[in-house]
Formats: structure tokens, C-alpha cells, sequence
């Protein structure tokens, strides 16, 4: 017997109009394809890249590419688009990005394209719960579509993480997913514009790609789109202001509540801790005088690297997901069930190996200052021999050295940018390795390096607070090195 009929709604408003698609990576390409097979629009592809424009394999109206992105910019004018679709590499202060906006055309991330041509199952569609926020996305998303996959929704993980968005809320197959945990960027949601959620949530928020939106003011602004249009649930750590005045500015759905993620005994429209038992009392129908029982702390004790106790990050982001959860109605049975079972991801907090009684910790998706910290904090003091550096985004260091001084034995610095480094360093009593920056194997060095000079019990901790594309291709080939350096010690 056939399913539900599942459809594009949208669709056929898309026939005729002119849309250009600028940047060809993972999310441009799936762009590309889903308006090619989904739609009547007219398409062009552009990218600084000849090569990337040589491999386009979808039939487009025009195409072209330019290493200056003035000219490249005019080009795509000259072709009078309706609509750009923009790859999220490209800054909010380059000239292409300001040359198009300040043209006056509309510019849309893959996210909003998404949005607008998600498919209808019999006029319904799939919930949408979106995650932002400066550490702890990846994480947070994960374990909210496990949990989605528990309550029976099949749920994917989507956005700034696991497949291209508009590819999988494109699918008209009878398994497509019926509810979507969303990973959103700044640099996404810059160009998000209409999606409206089930739930929402902000992190938390620290300097981070300044060098992308130019200022701190506009990195907040782009943060703070996630809570617009939310449906039920705004969801924000209670005590950090800068997230809660994201809330209270947002233009939300009538109806929609704040709701607070605390590690502490939860009030009444929280989500919190009560003797080590995660309790709702934000979406109960008796909240006002009970909690409801949502998963317990030591289901979670598996996921804390092994011989440490359980990162207070980690309970945060189990927190975050549930409450998101809940706002789409799932019941707490699946809560518990997922994030007993949930796996943590590779990079984020993973114990490689112990040898001669140090731990070597791979923490390399920590690629900012607020990341870095949280790591480390979960150490005991002087014990951390701390790998550190990379592409520093724009970002010091000074403030972050202070604030973890007391759990480190020494730091190794990579990377081919110290200054800031140098800079937050001087001046401590801390031993210091500085990996030369045209070093060959730059990770194999400072894991050599951090043998030598770890005095047991230590950790070694690959936490760089830096991007890795100086050096790596990404943070999970920063993280392969880490590990591969670290089995050749063993070995």
C-alpha cells in the first residue's frame, strides 16, 4: 500500500525565475541540484575557481569565474539574477559579498533555499529544531536527532553538519525524514531569512570568526537570527545575558516562550538539574507544581573520556537537546533511551590512547578560545600539556592563557600565525615548544614533543582554539594527525 503523498509546495514558484548559485562546494552543488530537479527556475553557477566551474556537471544558463571578486560580482549582476545563492566561505566584509548586497539583490544561504523548498507530506511538514551557537553545535545537534530517531521521527542531522540541508528536505521518498535537527553557522544564518522553528536555541557566544563578519557586533547579530520566528521554544542557557537578550529581541511567533537550560534545581519554564536527574518543568502540564524525570547523569557517563569526570559541556548540550526535544512534543522515554545509547563524535573530547600512564586527548574540533576552555577546565590543575594554534580568525589568546594558567604543565604551539601566541604567552612561568611553522609534520613534532615533556598523571590535549586550514585540510585531519602521532609513540 502506498504512503502519503509527498510533495514540493514551493516549487513551482521558483519556474522562470533567475537564480544564481555563488560558490561550488558541498552546499552550492546541492543547490544547484535540488533547483534543477525540482524546480523551473533558470540557473547559473559561478566561482572564483575555473576548475570548479570546468567540473560542473548540471546543464546551467550561464557560468563563470573570476579571481577578482569585484569583477566576479558585476558578472552575475551583468546576468540579472532574481536571487543569490551564496557559499557560506564567503565573508560578510569581502567585496563580492557587499558588492551583490549593496546591489540591492537578494542573497539567501543554502539554509534558506532549504526552508523554501522543503517538501510537504500530505501539507504537513517536517518540524524543524535549529542549533547555533559558539561551542557545542556538533554535539548538541547530535544528540537531538538521536533522540528524534527514538521518538520514531527519523531524524536527521542537517545543516552545518551531515548532509547538505537542501538535499535531504528534498526527498519525496516515503523514508524521508519527518523532523530535521538543524546546525546553523553565523556565517548561514547571515542569509537565513524566513525559517521558522519548532525550537531554537543559542549556546553560548565568544569572539569567534571576526575576521568574517569584521566586528563583534556583527558576529552577535547573525547568532541572534536563530531565535527569529521560533514557533514554541526559545531555548537559552539561563545566566548568560548575551544569549537572553538575543531572546527578548527576537520577533518570535505569538506564543512562543523562553525557555532557560541551567545546571542548577530548575524554576518554573526551566530545564535543569534536580540530585543528578535532568527535570523539565517548561512544557509539563503540571509544571507549575512538578517537574517531569527526563534522563539521569549517569546516563551520560559514557561519554566522559575515560578516568575523568563528566565534562559539564557535554551535560549542557544533553540539557539543550532535550528541551528542544520536548518543544516538539517528544516524550521523555526517548530522551533517556537515545542519550544512554548516544555516541559521541570523533575530535571532540576523545581519548586516543594512554601511554606511560599520560592520556592523550584529541579535542581538535575545539577551534576557538571558549572551546579550548571549556577542555581544559575539566582537567586537574597542572596537568595539561596543551597543543595549541592553528588559524587564529582574528582572535587573542591573552585572556584565555589566563583563565586555564593553573592546569597546564607546558604548551606546544603549531600553527603558522604564533604572533598571537607569542604574545599571550610572554611573560608566564609556563615551559613553551613552538613547532616551526614550515614544519613538515607539524603535529607529529609537538605529540613528540609533548612525550618528552609530560611528568605523569598528565594529559595531553590536542585543544588549538584555532581553525586547522593553515596547516590541514580540516579539523578532522588535524585530529587523524593527532592520532596517528600519538599510535606511533605506542608503537
Amino acid at each position: 500500500m502506498a504512503g502519503p503523498a509527498v510533495n514540493i509546495p514551493a516549487a513551482e514558484s521558483f519556474n522562470g525565475r533567475r537564480v544564481a548559485i555563488l560558490g561550488l562546494g558541498k552546499s552550492g552543488v546541492a543547490s544547484l541540484e535540488a533547483l534543477s530537479e525540482h524546480t523551473g527556475a533558470i540557473l547559473s553557477a559561478w566561482d572564483s575557481s575555473v576548475q570548479a566551474i570546468d567540473s560542473l556537471e548540471i546543464g546551467v544558463d550561464r557560468s563563470g569565474s573570476d579571481e577578482d571578486p569585484v569583477k566576479l560580482a558585476h558578472e552575475i549582476l551583468r546576468w540579472q539574477p532574481d536571487i543569490v545563492i551564496l557559499a557560506p566561505g564567503i565573508r560578510e566584509v569581502s567585496p563580492l559579498f557587499t558588492t551583490l548586497e549593496d546591489a540591492g539583490i537578494p542573497l539567501w544561504s543554502e539554509i534558506e533555499l532549504a526552508w523554501q523548498l522543503r517538501a510537504a507530506r500530505e501539507g504537513a511538514y517536517a518540524p524543524w529544531l535549529c542549533v547555533t551557537g559558539t561551542n557545542g553545535k556538533t554535539t548538541t545537534v547530535s544528540m537531538l536527532a538521536e533522540i528524534l530517531q527514538h521518538a520514531g521521527l527519523s531524524g536527521a542531522a542537517i545543516g552545518n553538519v551531515g548532509s547538505p540541508a537542501v538535499a535531504e528536505v528534498t526527498r519525496l521518498d516515503q523514508d524521508a525524514p519527518r523532523a530535521f535537527a538543524v546546525e546553523l553557522s553565523s556565517f548561514q544564518l547571515k542569509t537565513t531569512h524566513s525559517v521558522s522553528p519548532i525550537g531554537a536555541s543559542c549556546l553560548n557566544i565568544a569572539d569567534d570568526h571576526l575576521e568574517w563578519h569584521g566586528s563583534r557586533e556583527a558576529y552577535w547579530s547573525a547568532k541572534a537570527r536563530v531565535y527569529e520566528n521560533t514557533q514554541v521554544a526559545c531555548v537559552y542557557p539561563v545566566g548568560d545575558s548575551s544569549v537572553q537578550s538575543m531572546v527578548d529581541g527576537a520577533d518570535v511567533v505569538e506564543g512562543a516562550r523562553a525557555v532557560g537550560v541551567t545546571l542548577g534545581i530548575p524554576s518554573v519554564g526551566d530545564v535543569g538539574l534536580v540530585n543528578d536527574i535532568a527535570v523539565d518543568r517548561a512544557f509539563g502540564t503540571a509544571r507549575w507544581n512538578e517537574g517531569v524525570e527526563l534522563f539521569e547523569l549517569s546516563d551520560l557517563e559514557h561519554l566522559a573520556p575515560s578516568g575523568t569526570e563528566l565534562p559539564a559541556h557535554i551535560v549542557w548540550d544533553a540539557l539543550t537537546a532535550a528541551a528542544l526535544a520536548r518543544s516538539a512534543g517528544v516524550e521523555p522515554r526517548a530522551i533517556r533511551a537515545a542519550l544512554s545509547s548516544f555516541q559521541g563524535g570523533h575530535h571532540r573530547i576523545e581519548l586516543i590512547d594512554t601511554v606511560d600512564g599520560v592520556a592523550y586527548v584529541d579535542d581538535s574540533k575545539a577551534t576557538n578560545a571558549h572551546a579550548a576552555r571549556a577542555s581544559i577546565m575539566g582537567c586537574a590543575d597542572s596537568s595539561v600539556v596543551w597543543i595549541a594554534g592553528g588559524q587564529a580568525k582574528g582572535s587573542r589568546f591573552n585572556d584565555l592563557v589566563d583563565q586555564v594558567r593553573e592546569k597546564l604543565q607546558a604548551v606546544i604551539v603549531i600553527g603558522k600565525d604564533q604572533e598571537p601566541w607569542r604574545d599571550a604567552l610572554e611573560g608566564t612561568d609556563l615551559p613553551v615548544e613552538w613547532i616551526a611553522p614550515d614544519s613538515i609534520d607539524p603535529m607529529g613534532e609537538a605529540v613528540q614533543a609533548a612525550h618528552r615533556i609530560a611528568r605523569e598523571p598528565a594529559t595531553v590535549l590536542l585543544a588549538p582554539a584555532s581553525a586547522s586550514m593553515d596547516q590541514f585540510t580540516s579539523y578532522a585531519a588535524r585530529g587523524s594527525a593527532f592520532a596517528d602521532a600519538v599510535r606511533r609513540i605506542r608503537g
